[in-house]
């Protein structure tokens, strides 16, 4: 499981450290893809796996599970978690996510998130306001 939340860069090259408690975890290749909330999921291979399977059965259905497995799959990419614990992010997520130097990466249970430090801060800054009536509408 994959909690917390760390503050890295990204090098000239697009990479980025991945948290040294989500190493082990996370294995020696990872599928980075295009996330909600205009972040990025990062995965480990198994449960990818898991979650693939789950697109596909949406793939055929409405226009809304076809659109969202289109999100998902096509823009995975798989990266190798190097010798110093950097995955390199492909320009085309990096775009997508809005992402620049600062990163926040935050574990989420079965994945890894990967945001724009500001728009990490101003989503959770709004989480943090509406929480409780959030946990309300989930009861």
């Amino acid at each position: 499981m994959f909690i917390g939340e760390y503050r890295h860069t990204f090098d000239a090259k697009n990479r980025i450290s991945v948290p040294s408690k989500f190493r082990k975890e996370l294995g020696k290749t990872v599928i980075v893809t295009r996330g909600l909330d205009r972040c990025l999921f990062v995965y480990p291979l198994s449960a990818w796996k898991k979650e693939a399977a789950k697109l596909s059965e949406y793939a055929t259905g409405s226009a809304a599970g076809r659109g969202l497995s289109r999100l998902m799959l096509s823009g995975a990419s798989e990266a190798d978690v190097d010798s110093a614990g950097r995955i390199l992010v492909p320009d085309y997520l990096k775009s997508f996510a809005a992402l620049s130097t600062k990163a926040v990466v935050a574990g989420v249970n079965e994945r890894v998130e990967l945001w724009d430090e500001d728009a990490w801060m101003t989503y959770t800054e709004t989480i943090e306001r509406d929480a409780d009536a959030l946990a309300e509408s989930l009861a």
